[in-house]
């Protein structure tokens, strides 16, 4: 296998290419090896400015800060202050949510692990005060339960900022200044910011959105989501190097490198092991633990969490068997290129692991059940519906919905073909990948009753 400093300089080398080629305006990689941190950056922070990329700059995270808040959880339970398995009112009795049955049931397990049922992607803006996470309990009072708890995955970016709430609740402090004094502080992290007025401190990257009719993106026009989902992913920003310090204290049994706990070696294994199976869907990964995504790649397993904000996306993978992490933070294009060829490079050469190939049209025809999958999806993001063209073709017609709808032109149809079972992805390629489209669960006649993609969009018409 290769050493750190001959993949750091492939890296180095190549990222300039990467980004042109995927029209990415900037991006920032740290690889962690044998202890050591190997960091680049290359791009422009912001087309505005020209401002370039440097190791030192800071991107949003996105929902990687997910691991973030679970394991400020987990410190929770090692002190015998939280038990994963008793209701979540036991700890915060404000929790509200459309079924009062259910909410009285919900776990933190079930949080931690996107199972809790309910609609999951409700992006209310409740200000910019310490207060925010408290107030956004009160927003979600009426928000509809999809699924009994427990029953399946479905991504829920609510459930982290209830389980923020819970860290709020028993530090007695907001939870940007709990995630600083338990884990950014101790870990000796230089470069973490969890606003923006923090991040006007550092050498901050801009995130970049779509623009109607070029394959360059452009500045977006605010640069983060709500501070009420913070604890979800919407703020926090840092360096690539603070990342894969980050991960190396879960590679490392819970242990800083001054050797301070951060965490006992029982919950570093806990949200390792995997708490649900997840439909095929390509990119993301095979199953959920608490907090982390889990990789079923050969050579594996691979531990990780992907993060995407408002034109700024971040990929986060580890090998624990190996001691390998590698941080990848970029600000716009077509993400996922970069992120494939340089994580399919980096764990190869250096844990043996093969990172799959991203889904793609099959060479043969695969057999679709259109009676099982035409309808209508709805969720809080967006509406969908799947229909049939006169020539037998499938398309998926998408409206997006709050926030969405103002970021970026409108989705143009997209015509979706079988890929594996029940699952269909998209003809062309959309933002440079075949995005898997799962139809899962049954209405009662035979047909779909969720359309999923990570986030399950339940069934609300023929």
């Amino acid at each position: 296998m290769s050493d750190l400093n001959e993949i750091g300089s492939w890296v180095r080398e190549n990222l300039p290419t990467m980004l042109a080629d995927a029209h990415i305006p900037a991006a920032s990689v740290a690889i962690l090896a044998g202890g050591e941190i190997f960091t680049t950056a290359a791009g422009i922070l912001n087309r505005n400015t020209g401002v370039e990329a440097d190791e030192d700059s800071v991107f949003q995270i996105g929902s990687i800060t997910k691991t973030w808040t679970a394991t400020l959880i987990m410190q929770l339970v090692d002190e015998g202050l939280l038990d994963l398995d008793a209701p979540v009112r036991d700890t915060v009795p404000a929790f509200a949510i459309g079924d009062d049955a259910a909410a009285s049931a919900i776990t933190a397990r079930q949080l931690l692990s996107h199972v809790s049922g309910f609609e999951g992607d409700l992006f209310n803006d409740t200000g910019v005060g310490d207060d925010a996470v408290e107030k956004y309990l009160a927003t979600i009072a009426d928000a509809p339960q999809l699924f009994t708890p427990g029953e399946r995955f479905s991504y829920n970016n609510a459930a982290f900022v209830v389980l923020g709430r819970i860290v709020e609740v028993l530090r007695g402090t907001s939870y940007d200044q709990a995630l600083r004094t338990h884990l950014a502080s101790p870990l000796g992290l230089t470069h973490v910011a969890t606003t923006a007025s923090e991040a006007i401190m550092f050498r901050a990257a801009l995130g970049h959105i779509p623009a109607e009719g070029s394959d360059e993106p452009v500045p977006a026009p605010v640069w983060s989501l709500v501070r009420s989902n913070a604890p979800a992913g919407s703020m926090l920003a840092m360096t690539a190097h603070d990342l894969v310090s980050y991960a190396r204290m879960h590679l490392d049994g819970g242990v800083a490198p001054d050797g301070t706990r951060i965490l006992s070696e029982k919950s570093v294994r806990a949200m390792q092991e995997r708490q649900v199976d997840l439909p095929e869907l390509g990119i993301m990964g095979d199953a959920w633990g608490l907090g982390w995504e889990i990789f079923d790649w050969d050579g594996g397993p691979v531990i990780g969490h992907d993060g995407g904000t408002i034109g700024q996306n971040a990929f986060l993978r580890m090998v624990p068997s190996a001691g390998i992490a590698v941080a990848i933070l970029t600000n716009g294009g077509r993400t996922v290129d970069a992120y494939h060829a340089i994580t399919a490079k980096v764990l190869a050469a250096l844990a043996g692991v093969t990172v799959p190939a991203l889904p793609a049209i099959p060479e043969s025809p695969v057999a679709v059940d259109v009676e099982r999958i035409l309808g209508s999806y709805s969720s809080s993001v967006s509406d969908s519906t799947v229909r049939i063209d006169d020539d037998g073709r499938i398309w998926l017609e998408r409206t997006m919905k709050g926030i969405f709808a103002e970021l970026g032109p409108a989705p143009e149809p997209v015509e979706l073909v079988g890929w594996e079972g029940d699952t269909l992805v998209p003809r062309e390629p959309q933002n440079g990948m075949h995005m898997p489209h799962a139809f899962v669960g049954d209405d009662g006649s035979g047909r779909a009753l969720y359309l999923h993609t990570g986030r399950a969009d339940r069934r609300v018409g023929a």
